[in-house]
This record gives structure tokens, sequence and C-alpha cells, in this order.
């Protein structure tokens, strides 16, 4: 057998299962799967997203409840009342009917600064 026969052969897939060929083309169907992703640049990396284009996170407590984060660049109230007001405006079209239990003003590890808001909602 030529090697230009051999080839087509390879690529018209003549080979019976359990021949020297057929490993053969086996094997090399498997080293491209395997190796190629390392050699070639497919540009398959997922597109970047802004990660909360809302600026809130809604997260569980782990008792059923659920726990807001919002960015404090968000809230300009001065006093309570007004942070609480601000924090339910943000709150609503989401959840719905809520109202505040308790809420904490966090900075995480980057510096930023946000409100953590636990809610219960409202029967």
């Amino acid at each position: 057998m030529s090697f230009f026969s051999t080839i087509r052969s390879y690529v018209l897939w003549q080979h019976e299962r359990g021949t020297l060929h057929y490993d053969i083309m086996v094997t090399l169907i498997l080293l491209f799967i395997f190796l190629s992703p390392r050699v070639i640049n497919f540009n398959d990396k997922p597109a970047a997203t802004e990660p909360h284009r809302t600026g809130v996170v809604v997260t569980s407590d782990g008792s059923g409840g659920v726990v807001y984060e919002i960015e404090a660049s968000r809230i300009n109230a001065a006093n309570e009342v007004g942070i609480r007001s601000q924090l339910l405006n943000i709150i609503g079209p989401i959840s719905g009917a809520t109202s505040i239990v308790k809420y904490e003003k966090v900075s995480d590890a980057s510096g930023t600064q946000e409100y953590r808001v636990w809610v219960k909602r409202n029967q």
C-alpha cells in the first residue's frame, strides 16, 4: 500500500475496527482533541461582563431569609430614615413588598463600601 493510498484510506475511514490502522486513526483523533487547545488559540474565552449591573447582589442568609448587598455609592442620605427609604426603593422592584429587618455598612477586601440589608417579606 503506498503512502497516499494509506492517507486516503484514513480520510475515507476504510479500515475495520480492531486493526492497526483503525487504532492509529483513533489515536490521531484523540491527540488532536487533547493537544490542540494547547497549541491553537480558539478565542473561546467568555465575554467580559459587568458582574452586577444594578449594583445589587442577592444572597440567602441560610435560614430562609434574603440578604441584599447594595453599593454604598447608591445611597446619599445622611439620616437613618433616609437610608432605610432609599434602601427600600432599591430593593422594592427586585423583591416586592418587604420590610428591612436590619442593615449594616460594610467594606469588602478591596475597600469598596456597601450596605448589607436583611429583609422579610410582608404578608
